[in-house]
């Protein structure tokens, strides 16, 4: 089965769940609101109370707001953007839905975390890291523009890690002025999922999926250690299966045997969850993280999705 924009965006409606319909005035040409999520505890008056997440991606976005009193998420919101095709349209996209958002122009939250969904990055360990070759680390893992691009690099408490990742100027620079008068932090999110998944790793030591849009995540822990993490471009369903495989193969893992824990966008009733358990059979949803609490609310949000933008409050600048 090739996958289009619509398997994935749609894919409230196709695991089993009934989908609000979505409001004409919250779509536009480039961008459509897929799902919204709003706590009766948010109050507008309580902003400096509040973290924003932010994650943007080539064909998505999501905002997430937490209490940072009682890390209580209060507003998730998921956007599609797509129709765009380059860089340029999907910065005129996020223009337009800043415009059109009273929340995402606030100025006096009490923080802002921004992840960025791409391909250009790497890992280096903290105690070998040296802020002035991380062009030099980067360059060995993507190709990336430094005429047109930023160099950014983030810490990670838990794996004791830095991620090196490239962002796009102009999109650096104007989330930036957006949010100049507020404590405001880029990070990648390969970061958060390993982050996300070593809060949430287990003894037994399973293989952990992340399925996104367009593109399939597998992580591997030991004793509350990152042993494995890479991300792979997805164009049809078997290279979901193709790429564990190789990767279970190549961890020593047995295919038959192996905990695989799954969260992303796939549904749990879902034809492409079907054909997935045919080739690999010990796999489970994994659960909402624990360092968030959660109103009955999200009980209309599967518990396996957005793992990523909520393991971005675990990251600290």
């Amino acid at each position: 089965m090739r996958l289009t924009p619509e398997n994935f965006y749609y894919c409230n409606t196709k695991i089993g769940r009934t989908a609000k319909p979505i409001d004409l005035q919250t779509a536009t040409a480039n961008y459509k609101l897929i799902k919204k999520v709003k706590d009766d505890r948010f109050d507008e008056e309580l902003l400096h109370q509040y973290e924003l997440l932010i994650q943007t991606g080539p064909k998505d976005f999501q905002i997430g707001v937490i209490d940072s009193r009682d890390n209580r998420i209060l507003v998730l919101e998921d956007y599609a953007m797509g129709n765009v095709q380059s860089h340029t349209e999907l910065l005129q996209a996020l223009k337009e839905l800043f415009d059109a958002h009273a929340l995402l122009q606030a100025g006096f939250w009490k923080g802002v975390k921004i992840g960025i969904k791409n391909n250009k990055f790497c890992q280096i360990p903290e105690s070998l890291f040296v802020e002035s070759s991380a062009v030099n680390y980067l360059k060995l893992n993507a190709t990336f523009d430094e005429s047109k691009e930023k160099v950014i690099s983030c810490k990670s408490a838990i794996s004791k890690s830095v991620t090196v990742f490239a962002v796009q100027n102009d999109l650096y620079s104007w989330l930036s002025a957006i949010y100049q008068n507020t404590s405001h932090h880029f990070f990648h999110q390969s970061a958060a999922l390993i982050e996300g998944v070593l809060k949430q790793s287990t003894s037994k030591n399973p293989l952990y999926v992340y399925v996104d849009r367009f593109r399939l995540h597998i992580l591997a822990a030991q004793d509350g250690k990152l042993i494995y993490y890479n991300q792979f471009p997805i164009k049809q369903f078997p290279d979901y299966v193709k790429y564990i495989l190789l990767v279970l193969n190549g961890l020593n893992m047995d295919q038959h045997s192996s905990e695989i824990v799954l969260w992303g966008y796939i549904g749990r009733n879902s034809s492409h969850y079907q054909e997935f358990v045919k080739y690999i059979r010990n796999v489970s949803f994994g659960d909402r993280p624990n360092h968030l609490k959660f109103s009955y609310l999200f009980d209309e949000v599967q518990e396996h999705h957005f793992f990523d933008l909520y393991s971005l409050h675990l990251l600290n600048s």
